[in-house]
């Protein structure tokens, strides 16, 4: 019993001595941070406050970053596109000025005389492809050839030879073409003519050949038969019209 008794005060002294330590460490830690302060000129409260503040300054600064970069973006975006605009411009504009040239090239064909030879002559066809895959769009042009430069007063026929099935067929212009019905289209001009028209084939007609005569009756009966392979372009070529 005697030895329960010394020993209880002395376990409660032991805590206690801790205790106290504890609390005097709390105490100089908090005597030194407000010593600290008041050494900067400034109260614990208002450091709280001085730091709110920057805090605050930072994140408005963050959100106007934020924000250039989003207009920077933007800028950059519609940069982006418009420079997509002015090269699609420019690829249109170069397809337009090739497109030119070639019709120019081909007008000043057309009025040029080959080797000074009189009479009609006949330029390869054009054949391009209508809206349906029967549905076919063509253009024929017709010189003439002369020195006078006499007016030329004709027509023109055409054939579409091919096969269906096995067999070889033949059909003329107005079996394939609506309001043809004499067989031929006109002729009235000086240096050259553009025919132009639509040709419907027949379900399971195959194309391969086209001939056209061509048949003048002034100033001179001239005459001219060309066959040509049946081969569709993607366009017909500018000439300007």
């Amino acid at each position: 019993m005697m030895s329960r008794f010394f020993t209880q005060p002395g376990l409660n002294a032991v805590l206690l001595s801790l205790l106290l330590l504890v609390l005097a460490l709390l105490a100089g830690i908090y005597v030194g941070w407000v010593m600290a302060h008041k050494e900067m000129g400034i109260s614990p409260r208002d450091g709280a406050d001085s730091t709110q503040l920057e805090l605050s300054a930072l994140r408005k600064k963050l959100t106007g970053m934020r924000g250039d970069i989003q207009a920077q973006r933007t800028r950059h975006d519609v940069d982006s596109r418009a420079l997509e605009l002015v090269r699609g411009e420019m690829v249109a504009q170069q397809e337009l000025t090739a497109t030119l040239e070639e019709g120019l090239r081909f007008f000043r064909s057309l009025m040029v005389s080959e080797g000074g030879a009189a009479g009609l002559s006949l330029r390869d066809p054009e054949l391009v492809a209508g809206g349906t895959p029967s549905r076919i769009e063509y253009r024929i042009f017709v010189q003439h050839q002369s020195r006078a430069h006499e007016r030329v007063e004709g027509t023109l026929s055409l054939q579409v030879f091919g096969l269906e099935g096995e067999k070889e067929v033949r059909y003329a212009l107005p079996q394939l073409s609506e309001g043809v019905d004499d067989g031929a289209t006109q002729l009235h001009f000086r240096y050259f003519q553009a025919v132009e028209g639509v040709l419907t084939l027949p379900e399971g007609f195959e194309p391969t050949v086209l001939a056209v005569v061509a048949e003048a009756t002034k100033p001179g009966k001239m005459k001219v038969r060309k066959e040509f392979p049946w081969e569709l372009k993607k366009q017909f070529i500018n000439v300007g019209e």
